[in-house]
């Protein structure tokens, strides 16, 4: 259930396995990334899904999510010769829910708009806590 599936997206790219860390620091991820770490400060600039947080002592602190959208930002501006505005748009066309996608309240299955945030909290406080230790 813990196991986290590469997405098609960078496995198609050819881009490198990430891994399994709860956060990484900008030279890792420039490393991982290919690129330098003041492109990767640019982009957290221009793409507002790109926010990493920032420890105690102002060091970016990358999830794995925003490694992810760094490699597609990547494969867009590099592989696919978008502008940034086109890469913009291109990531905000893809996220953007269906909007045939509906959920049946009978399905017995658990609809990911009204579901407990509990979870999604706990392993925020215990990244911190790991990060505090």
């Amino acid at each position: 259930m813990g196991e986290i599936l590469p997405n098609n997206d960078t496995v198609a790219a050819g881009q490198p396995d990430i891994p399994d860390k709860l956060f990484f620091r900008i030279g890792e991820v420039s490393q991982l990334v290919g690129v330098e770490a003041y492109v990767l400060r640019y982009w957290e600039s221009e793409f507002p899904g790109l926010s990493p947080r920032k420890s105690s002592s102002g060091q970016r602190m990358f999830r794995r999510k925003d490694v992810e959208l760094l490699l597609r930002i990547k494969h867009l501006l590099y592989g696919q010769k978008f502008t940034i505005e086109g890469a913009r748009k291109a990531l905000h066309d893809k996220t953007k829910p269906p909007a045939a996608v509906k959920s049946t309240p009978h399905s017995g299955q658990a609809d990911l708009f009204t579901s407990s945030p509990l979870p999604e909290i706990r392993k925020q406080v215990s990244e911190i806590l790991q990060l505090l230790t």
